[in-house]
């Protein structure tokens, strides 16, 4: 008889990449895979190999206004009532999150239904919303070794890694192709909604200070917000530079794989497929978060000498011409950031967080 899991994710693709990795191997496994999300993940939905998509009422917590804090709190009560009615109908036998303020209600619902779930951190820093719900879950995956836990939530713990796509690893089986002396130089760069903002006022001045023969070999590839797209090719147009500008691309990781550098966000989806993938990466933490999650997830890879940080406060467009000049009259050094990345891939991170899954659920059915 099927099993069947409840998934739920921020719908942002950082959270929900990894749910829909886990989803596609659970689905191999004969397990029927169901969704609770929010309204942000239209754009995902139809990648998503769920049975049903729910959209679940959630809100964020914004500032400490009595008001805001108020109508937060209707939204996530709404939310827990409707994920309750969900698993009530659904009976899952396990519910997994991941991250992000909409994963609240539906795992805060199996906590009051009884039903066990799985909790995954993808960051080396556990999140608001994780940390909230963590004494409630069954256990708790996680990406990388995160220190400082009480000791009850330590004994829930289990590192699986973090699950990248099929699509990573599929782009994986791929070299990196080190580039050649004045040949072509294929330069990456993506963030979400506020990293592409920020790399679209940043890139175009940056390539406007490169030399002429520098300029001549580079191929962008770049995300940007629909409001910046025009400004952005017009600058690059007008130093002649190749280039293809979009504010989504549904093949990003073998956009990844073909690139010779990529500029990004350093989000934990992001630092996890550029190491499955082995490409070298400057890599911009987003500043300003409380937990400064995605400076720790950086550090991974710059430990292992397979990217560099640089803050976001640091990085100018003058500073960030003479790192692409650097990098891109250093192939070797580029070549061996890409071995250095792989090194700390974990490509088998979705069989273990499914088997992570399976592990919880034959518990629940094994009690009287």
């Amino acid at each position: 008889m099927s099993k069947t899991v409840l998934l739920t994710a921020g719908g942002t693709g950082g959270h929900l990449f990894p749910a829909q990795a886990l989803a596609g191997e659970l689905a191999r496994r004969g397990w029927t895979v169901e969704l609770a999300t929010d309204e942000r993940a239209d754009k995902y939905g139809t990648a998503f190999p769920a049975r049903k998509v729910h959209i679940i009422a959630s809100e964020t917590i914004r500032g400490r206004n009595p008001l805001l804090l108020a109508k937060t709190a209707l939204r996530i009560f709404f939310g827990t009532l409707q994920a309750r009615k969900v698993i009530k109908a659904l009976k899952p036998d396990v519910v997994a999150g991941f991250g992000g303020y909409p994963t609240f209600p539906p795992m805060f619902a199996a906590r009051l239904t009884g039903t066990p779930s799985v909790l995954h951190e993808a960051n080396g820093v556990m999140g608001r919303a994780n940390r909230m719900l963590a004494r409630g879950v069954t256990a708790i995956a996680t990406s990388v070794p995160i220190a400082n836990l009480p000791a009850d939530l330590t004994a829930k713990l289990e590192e699986t890694g973090n699950p990248v796509r099929d699509a990573v690893l599929q782009a994986a089986e791929l070299p990196y192709e080190m580039p050649r002396a004045d040949g072509e130089f294929r330069l990456l760069i993506f963030g979400g909604s506020q990293g592409a903002r920020f790399f679209s006022d940043l890139l175009p001045p940056a390539v406007e200070q490169l030399p002429a023969e520098i300029r001549a070999r580079l191929s962008i590839v770049q995300q940007c917000r629909p409001e910046d797209m025009d400004r952005v090719q017009k600058i690059y147009k007008e130093f002649g530079v190749r280039t293809e500008c979009a504010p989504f691309f549904q093949d990003m990781p073998q956009r990844i794989a073909q690139a010779h550098l990529v500029i990004c966000r350093s989000g934990a989806s992001s630092v996890s497929e550029l190491s499955v993938l082995g490409r070298p990466s400057i890599l911009v933490p987003l500043p300003g978060a409380i937990d400064q999650d995605q400076a720790a997830n950086a550090r991974v890879l710059e430990k292992a000498g397979g990217a560099w940080p640089i803050r976001e406060a640091d990085l100018h467009p003058k500073r960030l011409a003479g790192e692409i000049t650097r990098f891109m009259n250093a192939p070797a050094m580029l070549r061996e950031a890409a071995r250095n990345a792989r090194s700390v891939a974990r490509p088998d991170a979705v069989k273990r967080l499914a088997d992570l899954v399976e592990k919880v659920a034959m518990k629940q059915g094994e009690r009287p």
